[in-house]
């Protein structure tokens, strides 16, 4: 499920900041707010599988949460923060996007969890909550980070906010091989290989990897989606989400090497040697 950004074809920069506020202030309050979280402004079905294969990737690392000091980066609309929270977790959620911030608090708000999450607006680059965390999460957020020693700051922030025992998952876009055909000016599908380095570097052992959507049809059709006619482009993503959605959520976790999105489990490096 590439994160293909509807609104950005364009390979002039964007500043940051500036295009996840545009994102949130569009979509952030509109059903979940998957449009502005998931893919941007895609269509409701699709967002709704993305998260679906997600939501399945997820779920037998977000279950035991109870009493655990929790890290939620990039929370965005709090989709994951409220989710852990309820089953008792001590939510801190981050995200670049003030109104983002501003709607994750809403919705904890109205659906009870308040009381065990609060939302704060920072940079992943340079993160500094203050605490150590029991549990780190990050659903698709390096992969908006394009300048090299920003993403390498962003995963050393996260090294520092990892308590010594503590567990980290993040799912990221991370192909085996090079393939930059979804790669925009926010985007980039940096390698596996890549990600396993820069873990590495910062102190961090890849425990785990699974997969999270190996149907390749999605990265196929994605690049022409912009450039068909609406309503055949419409026609052609229902078709592909329909034919694609099965086989993920079925074959998701075992076809590593083939899903465009991973998942990671990462512990710091010490505990594993000491654990040894």
């Amino acid at each position: 499920m590439a994160q293909r950004e509807s609104g950005t074809f364009s390979s002039s920069p964007l500043r940051p900041m500036q295009y996840w506020e545009d994102r949130a202030r569009r979509y952030a309050a509109q059903g979940q707010g998957l449009a502005a979280v998931c893919s941007y402004g895609m269509p409701t079905f699709y967002n709704s599988a993305i998260q679906l294969t997600q939501r399945l990737a997820l779920k037998a690392w977000l279950q035991d949460t109870l009493g655990k000091r929790i890290l939620d980066v990039g929370c965005g609309v709090g989709r994951w923060s409220r989710w852990m929270a309820a089953q008792g977790g001590e939510v801190t959620g981050v995200d670049l996007s003030n109104t983002m911030v501003v709607e994750a608090t809403r919705r904890a708000a109205e659906e009870g969890p308040a009381d065990h999450c609060h939302f704060l607006v920072q940079d992943l680059a340079e993160l500094s909550t203050g605490s150590q965390y029991d549990f780190i999460l990050g659903v698709t957020v390096l992969q908006h980070i394009l300048e090299e020693d920003r993403f390498h700051s962003s995963v050393r922030c996260l090294a520092d906010h990892l308590a010594p025992n503590g567990r980290m998952v993040l799912i990221e876009a991370a192909p085996t091989h090079k393939n930059s055909c979804c790669d925009t000016a926010i985007f980039q599908a940096r390698t596996l290989g890549a990600y396993i380095a820069a873990f590495a570097e910062c102190g961090l052992k890849t425990e785990a990897i699974t997969g999270v959507d190996p149907t390749p049809l999605k990265i196929w059709f994605l690049p022409y989606y912009g450039r068909l006619p609406r309503s055949l482009a419409l026609l052609g993503l229902a078709i592909v989400t329909a034919v694609s959605l099965p086989m993920d959520a079925f074959l998701g976790r075992h076809c590593v090497n083939w899903s465009w999105h991973k998942l990671f489990v990462i512990r710091h490096k010490e505990r594993n040697r000491d654990a040894a």
